[in-house]
């Protein structure tokens, strides 16, 4: 069995009561675990672990102990299906997960179809929510919402710039440099190139020496950080010197250890840090004091957590379909990301995108630092 972030505090228990034990409720993190993205995994099944933790110290899901059934999708869409089906069979009830759109939209299928209910803290194409199902949440933003961020962003500060929108052909990544492309189009901005590279490719020189013919001085990049860092790296040694821009896809500090220096000064859209809010000090501390720095979606999936469980007490109910007709009601609910609520299509009413940039910080190295 795995243990939580926080030692001393046990995932599993059984609740006696009256001499009768209540059933655990099964909640699955399905992530990429393993892989080139397994360190956006390990974020999210440390946030919810650790929710998980909390919540079963303090009592449970309404007087039920939440158990972990991890599910491993390598950020693989029939592999993600899998998991799905696996969680369906065991009986899980809850799903945090998962970390790629194009996971997160085939296995919610599955998931509605089981009754089990889904909240992403990372999936942001606007598919996973417009379908009409009833199970599918999600408490980070959509690519619209960021495309139109970024584009803006990208019009109002390098309006003469050469402009290259770069992706690598998935759900995420062609989405959010589709809708970057579409707000930079409509601010009479138009790109000088639109490309599109494979997930695992490793050369771009192809790639760096189209965007030399073609002046390029701005690179958008629609993808993960694993090719992000690759093509900064490249980009450099090359001597072709650009503005690099990316979105939350990049929010890994081992994006420094492959770009190196190249990443100075990158650009990248992500919803404000919950990390530097106060009333998440102790929070934090504790994840630090594990060893683990909570970063990017960490505290997204603890706040999906958090969101289940306030709405299952307002619902007075473990079943999912009375939990997600909670949280697609009038209530707030209070959460590390701020109180949260959810539109009818799932979708979190939180603030919106914001940029950072890449730089040193007090240790000597580099990360994202909202500006």
């Amino acid at each position: 069995m795995k243990k939580s972030l926080f030692s001393g505090v046990a995932l599993v228990a059984m609740l006696a009561c009256g001499g009768s034990a209540w059933a655990d409720v099964l909640f699955g993190i399905g992530a990429p675990l393993t892989g080139p993205n397994a360190v956006y995994g390990a974020q999210i099944q440390k946030g919810a672990e650790a929710a998980i933790a909390e919540i079963n110290a303090a009592g449970g899901l309404n007087g039920e102990q939440i158990k972990v059934v991890l599910g491993d999708d390598v950020s693989d869409p029939k592999q993600g299906i899998s998991v799905a089906n696996k969680f369906a069979a065991d009986g899980v009830k809850f799903v945090i997960g998962h970390f790629n759109s194009g996971v997160s939209i085939p296995a919610s299928d599955v998931y509605a179809e089981n009754g089990i209910l889904q909240v992403t803290p990372a999936s942001t194409n606007p598919v996973f929510t417009e379908r009409g199902l009833w199970n599918t949440f999600r408490t980070c933003g959509r690519d619209d919402q960021q495309g139109t961020i970024a584009g803006k962003y990208i019009a109002d500060h390098f309006k003469d710039a050469k402009i290259a929108v770069i992706h690598d052909k998935t759900p995420y990544g062609q989405g959010l440099a589709d809708e970057t492309k579409k707000a930079l189009n409509a601010a009479d901005v138009k790109e000088v190139m639109y490309e599109g590279v494979n997930v695992g490719e490793k050369d771009f020189s192809a790639l760096i020496a189209k965007a030399k013919q073609a002046g390029v001085t701005v690179v958008y990049w629609g993808g993960l950080h694993t090719e992000a860092g690759l093509i900064m790296r490249q980009l450099a040694d090359q001597g072709l010197k650009v503005q690099f821009i990316s979105g939350d896809g990049i929010v890994s500090n081992e994006l420094a250890s492959i770009a190196g220096d190249a990443v100075a000064g990158t650009l990248n859209t992500f919803g404000p840090d919950p990390r530097v809010n106060p009333d998440n000090a102790e929070l934090v501390k504790k994840f630090r004091d594990a060893g683990f720095e909570p970063e990017a979606y960490t505290l997204y999936s603890y706040a999906g957590v958090q969101a289940i469980a306030a709405a299952a007490k307002a619902a007075g109910s473990n079943d999912p379909q009375e939990v997600a007709k909670a949280l697609k009601g009038t209530e707030t609910f209070k959460t590390v990301l701020g109180d949260i609520s959810f539109d009818e299509k799932g979708d979190p009413k939180l603030p919106g995108y914001v940029m950072y940039e890449w730089k040193k910080g007090e240790d000597g190295k580099y990360t994202y630092i909202q500006q």
